[in-house]
């Protein structure tokens, strides 16, 4: 068997392997979530806690996303991408929880307050901002739609690069007191777009034409 051989037979087993770690790895989580909350395990200030809990999962998720190609191309390592697609759903599933419990726990599921809190808080806007985009990118992350759209899908999933500084952005925003966390947060995800920005200059460019 061929050196070359060889190393397939691994790397896709590796591959599949790595898979099923990423859904274990945003599900179980939840589940832990779940037990919490039923046993009162979340402290004095439960819906906060709970909020920015699934916040802080959408932001990690986002950023383990945007880590996936380089570090493919850095191990010569091509099959790594397959993830991209399932990190990036439960992106928009950890998203979508952590915006459903800012709405029905701190908003009372009150429709009318949206607009007013987009307007009074900056952050908001943010947030939501970046969870409109993950709505789209979650829906054209489909076959059918993904065959359609050709090369448009590219330029509109490159739309991630801004999703990540939103995240990032409001958390930093939301935060009352200490800056350190965000901080941190958002030295990484910079640190991960410079790495990333061969990848980000071809997406600007193909925006320009």
């Amino acid at each position: 068997m061929s050196r070359s051989a060889s190393g397939a037979a691994w790397r896709k087993p590796l591959a599949i392997t790595l898979q099923v770690c990423v859904h274990l790895g945003a599900l179980l989580p939840l589940l832990w979530l779940f037990v919490a909350i039923n046993q009162g395990r979340l402290g004095g200030d439960p819906v906060k806690e709970l909020i920015h809990y699934l916040g802080m999962g959408t932001i990690r998720l986002l950023l383990l996303t945007l880590l996936v190609s380089p570090l493919a191309k850095s191990l010569h390592f091509g099959q790594l991408n397959r993830l991209r697609r399932p990190l990036g759903l439960w992106c928009f599933a950890w998203a979508t929880l952590h915006f459903s419990a800012w709405l029905a726990l701190d908003l009372g599921l009150d429709w009318s307050l949206i607009g007013g809190e987009l307007v009074k808080r900056t952050y908001i806007l943010l947030g939501f901002s970046a969870w409109l985009i993950l709505l789209a990118l979650a829906i054209t992350s489909l076959p059918a739609l993904l065959r359609k759209m050709g090369r448009n899908w590219k330029k509109l999933h490159g739309l991630l690069y801004i999703v990540v500084l939103l995240a990032c952005w409001h958390f930093w925003w939301s935060v009352k007191s200490g800056w350190i966390e965000p901080a941190i947060y958002f030295a990484i995800a910079l640190a991960l777009l410079l790495w990333r920005r061969a990848s980000i200059s071809r997406w600007i460019t193909s925006l320009r034409r």
